[in-house]
């Protein structure tokens, strides 16, 4: 079964939506015992990090998902906020992450680009860094929607799935390394594009 975590964070009716126009069921798990039986996991979110963490704290959650995403190797997708706590840290806050992936989350650099607009927010086209099942068969222009302030940086390279220009630079718009994803778009939000994508981690992860 398909399992949204619930801490707090983010509308999770939009990504329940997105997934049944696919054809696949899914659950929300608020609690650890909610998470037995998860065959696939996504962790959205959205707002400030320090934030999310410390709700996905209180959640009582995080034993059982470092369970079964690390040792389980259950396959899991962050999503926007989601994304960044698995990561080790974060310029916006002080807590520690999830540390699953060797990555931190970091503000956009305006003093080189004062015209770069913060946060960043629409509609951008993506460019594949590596093939990749979850990103199979998906067409040249495929474009999510971004709304956001902070951007993942990965300190190994081989983990940056997709890239976006933004500005005078690029940043990472989705990670992978073995069964750990993250997408720094909301694929819910990304109508056919976003589909394709969730059927990928759905069908083919």
């Amino acid at each position: 079964m398909i399992t949204i975590v619930d801490y707090g964070t983010s509308n999770l009716g939009s990504m329940q939506n997105m997934l049944k126009k696919i054809g696949a069921a899914s659950r929300i798990a608020a609690s650890p015992d909610d998470l037995d039986g998860a065959s696939k996991i996504i962790v959205p979110g959205v707002g400030s990090f320090d934030a999310g963490m410390g709700k996905l704290r209180e959640s009582g959650m995080i034993p059982v998902l470092n369970q079964k995403a690390l040792v389980d190797r259950i396959p899991t997708l962050g999503v926007c906020l989601g994304m960044q706590l698995m990561t080790r840290s974060s310029e916006e806050g002080v807590l520690s992450g999830l540390g699953w992936i060797e990555a931190e989350a970091v503000r956009f650099n305006q003093n080189g680009d004062p015209g770069l607009k913060v946060p960043h927010m629409g509609w951008n086209e993506v460019v594949p860094a590596k093939a990749s099942a979850l990103t199979a068969n998906f067409p040249a222009d495929a474009r999510f929607y971004f709304a956001h302030s902070y951007h993942v940086k990965c300190k190994v390279t081989e983990d940056v799935l997709l890239e976006v220009s933004y500005g005078a630079g690029t940043f990472t718009a989705a990670f992978e390394r073995g069964n750990l994803f993250g997408a720094q778009f909301h694929p819910e939000k990304s109508h056919r594009f976003g589909m394709a994508f969730l059927r990928n981690f759905v069908e083919r992860c």
